[in-house]
């Protein structure tokens, strides 16, 4: 991704330099066994290249791997990860191939004025996403209970299984890929109330998560030794013999639960592509499952539900239908009161 207005950082110094500046500047962490992190290169190009406005603007790259003590200080544990500097401070933060939110940042952000230097005794600001204020603790632990014993084996992380988002995540669905085990998965950057009450609910406070018949067995570190001593695959296989998938607690793991070929970050099919970027227009809340990942899901849930086809939307454990019937809900008007499972 050839710019000369892109820095690729390889030294602390470097880093301190471009960030200390009172301009915006626009770093992006990525890691380059991640696909998602191209598409969101090509967008700081198109940004760095062709909007005059933004010509003091600064922008730069971050291997999150290679430079991993620098990840950790900004808690960067997922890629991509963009991070907006003014004056050295954290001013924002966009995780996840999410172009448009950040191109709209870098414009919003370019715009401010500087307010000078600030206090180090002022705490960094960080925006993260927020946590659905409706939701009552008793309710989200009880939706984190259903979620943890959703599959006998339940996997917690940042990405899902074909496309993990941080290097932890990777390791861990490669040890599990190893042992030829089926899980569970859910994408906690998809849902800020999960990433943060699970912490709380498990008393563990970093991801992944590994669940076995709803207990937390542990993290990474945990998972290797178990896995350098044979105790993971012996307690795995006792769980995970074939058995036929639990439908009624997929469908029912979360209120909008989509059943697609790819994830969102990646759809393998025009039709789950176009669905995603339906409900993402939305701005409501979704969980998904690659059925491309699980034949035994893929097959028997066109039986449970007796629909041929995907993707499929559920709501509340009641199915919608697919992209057809999506589509028609959004030209009648119908389709954001329909997916909240309003009467």
């Amino acid at each position: 991704m050839p710019s000369e207005r892109i820095v690729n950082i390889q030294k602390k110094n470097e880093f301190d330099d471009m960030v200390g500046s009172p301009n915006l500047s626009v770093v992006h962490f990525w890691a380059p066994w991640a696909a998602q992190c191209e598409p969101m290169d090509e967008a700081m190009k198109i940004l760095a290249e062709e909007e005059p406005d933004l010509k003091e603007v600064k922008f730069a790259r971050v291997e999150a791997e290679e430079m991993a003590d620098l990840s950790m200080d900004f808690e960067v544990a997922a890629v991509p990860t963009f991070l907006f500097f003014k004056q050295g401070k954290v001013v924002k933060r966009v995780e996840g191939a999410k172009a448009a939110d950040v191109t709209k940042a870098v414009k919003s952000l370019a715009r401010q004025k500087s307010a000078g230097p600030r206090s180090p005794t002022q705490s960094v600001t960080i925006q993260e996403p927020s946590i659905n204020d409706n939701e009552s603790v008793e309710d989200l632990n009880a939706r984190l209970k259903k979620l943890i014993s959703s599959s006998s084996v339940m996997l917690f992380m940042k990405g899902d299984p074909s496309a993990p988002k941080c290097g932890f995540s990777r390791q861990t669905i490669e040890i599990l890929d190893d042992l030829n085990v089926k899980f569970g998965s859910f994408d906690i950057l998809t849902d800020e109330s999960v990433r943060q009450g699970l912490k709380t609910y498990s008393n563990w406070p970093t991801y992944p998560q590994l669940y076995v018949k709803g207990e937390l067995v542990g993290g990474l570190d945990i998972l290797k030794e178990m896995n350098e001593s044979g105790e993971l695959k012996t307690m795995l296989e006792e769980v995970s013999i074939s058995k036929a998938p639990d439908f009624k607690a997929l469908i029912n793991r979360t209120p909008l639960m989509i059943f697609m070929k790819g994830c969102p970050s990646e759809p393998k099919c025009g039709f789950s592509r176009t669905l995603v970027e339906i409900l993402n227009e939305t701005g409501l809340q979704f969980d998904t499952f690659d059925i491309l990942q699980d034949e035994d899901v893929r097959q028997g849930l066109k039986k449970f539900s007796n629909w041929p086809t995907y993707p499929q939307v559920y709501v509340k454990g009641e199915l919608i239908g697919g992209l057809d019937i999506i589509k028609e809900l959004k030209e009648s008007g119908d389709l954001i009161s329909t997916l909240k499972g309003e009467d």
